[in-house]
């Protein structure tokens, strides 16, 4: 029975797929009964495949593992990079993600050393309310050890309900004994725009984490709180940014673009093409714009940075982004599965294609080792400057981001510091728990690194003077940013991050550029369409 359920799921899922890949990869043409004849036989081999395996294999098989991870995923693969096949817990989780919000306790975790660990709770959120801090191990939920259990099981431990309790015990670098703390779940929002400051008097960051149903509104809280108004210049942070929904992105381009400017367009085999427009304008918002973006910055991202780039609104500085530029359709399917199938292509205001090559590409070098294309697309912004399609969004202003030497990966490796800025290292809750008084006016200052190189030799990590001297100001950047991050949150943890930012700090510089060239675009523009009223 259980055999014939399954089979009937994988017929199913198999219609659907051919169905839309026969829309985009055949003519638009009526099934034969031929042709279904053999899609019904290709099926049949299938599960009959697969019967074979259950009553034979030499181990006990996960016949559903076997189809969602294997059978499926491998089909999609064969068509490009980014069609996805989703079972249910992972398809509710992609649904929650383009939400924006959960009901738990609002922490992010980890598995590091057999054990859960928090990596960071979010400002005001239950469980920031509640002290609990970066590093904590989580040691139990409502009295369940999570010893051994991946992260994943933890997090559906801690998640339920709204307004319902949650028994958390903790333990803490420096305490003796865990400690017991008792959670209200609450909805836990997920902004799309996760931080924002004042980088520089009359300069504000504005960094854009995701692009999910919140992303446009939580920007126009943030430049209300910035009161971007009197503002000399606004940065706009996309570093790291993978995407999300494109109605958001469209939307994030409407709030810097004039009115009715392309934001983005699309054509697909089986789709019309699609054109959006900025439809409100920026209203008078003529601030300087800098655009940082890196090679994670993907899909949403790539749209906003391309079209402020196209019609020269602002300088992009930083990495070439990934080049994710496909269009990906939600299609729900039975049994609470979904499938995201490539439909679509996007291009940028100028025409050119943002999606790079992933034919003939292994999925590592795709992923991992992006290659710019051998002969870019060239393309001309609203003022005429030579941009590069095909490939990514290529910098106005290319600013590499410093690679970490050998010694710095050394301390990463064994945990002194985190790579990814988002939790404590050894050495901080070493720190916090030997002075738990530190306030805001703290410094690493010559006593801090004689402790610093004291716990290195406690941990039998060798060092040399001149490593610790060459380092000094990476190393003193380390501990304050998560010496904050763990007492006044990841927000405080940012602002002295940002301090040391190449990248950042090249936007700043270049602000007065952006000016010139948003008021020369116009003026640029301005003539043109003179000229095309004069001479119909």
């Amino acid at each position: 029975m259980e055999s014939s359920k399954r089979g009937a799921f994988v017929f199913v899922i198999v219609l659907a797929i051919s169905a839309i890949l026969g829309g985009l990869y055949g003519p638009a043409v009526r099934a034969t009964a031929a042709g279904s004849d053999d899609m019904q036989d290709s099926v049949k081999s299938f599960t009959r495949v697969l019967a074979v395996v259950q009553r034979n294999y030499a181990n006990p098989i996960d016949a559903d593992k076997a189809i969602f991870d294997g059978a499926i995923p491998g089909m999609l693969q064969v068509l490009d990079p980014h069609s996805i096949f989703f079972d249910p817990r992972a398809w509710a989780q992609f649904q929650e993600q383009e939400v924006g919000r959960y009901y738990g306790v609002g922490m992010g975790i980890a598995t590091l050393n057999n054990h859960t660990v928090v990596l960071a709770p979010f400002v005001g959120s239950p469980a920031f309310k509640a002290g609990i801090r970066p590093g904590d191990a989580i040691l139990k939920v409502d009295g369940k050890s999570c010893d051994g259990l991946p992260s994943s099981d933890v997090a559906n431990m801690l998640r339920g309900a709204k307004d319902t309790p949650v028994r958390i015990s903790l333990g803490r670098e420096g305490w003796d004994e865990p400690i017991e703390v008792s959670v209200i779940r609450n909805e836990i929002p997920r902004p799309g725009v996760d931080f924002y400051t004042m980088v520089k008097p009359g300069i504000g960051y504005v960094r854009v984490s995701t692009f999910n149903e919140t992303t446009d509104s939580d920007l126009a809280a943030a430049l209300a709180q910035l009161d971007v108004s009197k503002l000399d210049g606004l940065i706009i942070d996309l570093r790291n940014n993978g995407g999300g929904l494109l109605t958001q992105a469209v939307g994030i381009a409407d709030t810097f673009l004039d009115k009715n400017e392309l934001v983005v367009s699309h054509r697909g085999r089986s789709s019309p093409e699609g054109r959006f427009y900025a439809i409100r304008g920026n209203q008078g918002l003529k601030i300087p714009l800098v655009v940082l973006i890196n090679g994670q910055s993907a899909s949403a991202s790539e749209i906003v940075a391309g079209s402020i780039q196209d019609h020269d609104r602002g300088l992009i500085v930083g990495e070439t982004s990934f080049g994710k530029g496909l269009v990906q359709s939600q299609f729900p399917l039975s049994e609470k599965t979904g499938l995201l199938l490539i439909t679509a292509r996007y291009y940028t205001p100028s025409g050119r294609l943002i999606q790079r090559a992933y034919k003939n590409v292994t999925l590592y070098d795709y992923h991992y080792d992006p290659q710019p294309p051998h002969q870019p697309e060239v393309k001309l912004t609203d003022s005429g400057r030579q941009v590069f399609g095909g490939g990514g969004i290529t910098p106005d202003y290319a600013v590499a981001a410093p690679k970490p030497n050998d010694f710095q990966l050394l301390l990463y490796r064994r945990n002194v510091f985190y790579p990814a800025n988002d939790t404590v290292g050894d050495f901080t809750l070493h720190l916090l728990s030997e002075k738990p008084q530190i306030g805001r006016d703290f410094v690493v200052d010559d006593s801090v690194l004689r402790q610093f190189m004291e716990y290195l030799d406690q941990q039998h990590i060798k060092y040399t003077a001149h490593e610790i001297q060459e380092n000094r100001s990476w190393i003193q950047t380390s501990i304050k940013h998560e010496v904050f991050a763990s007492l006044f949150g990841l927000d405080e943890g940012d602002k002295v991050q940002l301090q040391d930012d190449p990248q950042l700090a090249k936007a700043e510089e270049l602000i007065p550029q952006a000016r010139a060239l948003y008021q020369n675009a116009r003026k640029i523009v301005a003539e043109r369409q003179a000229g095309e009223s004069l001479h119909p």
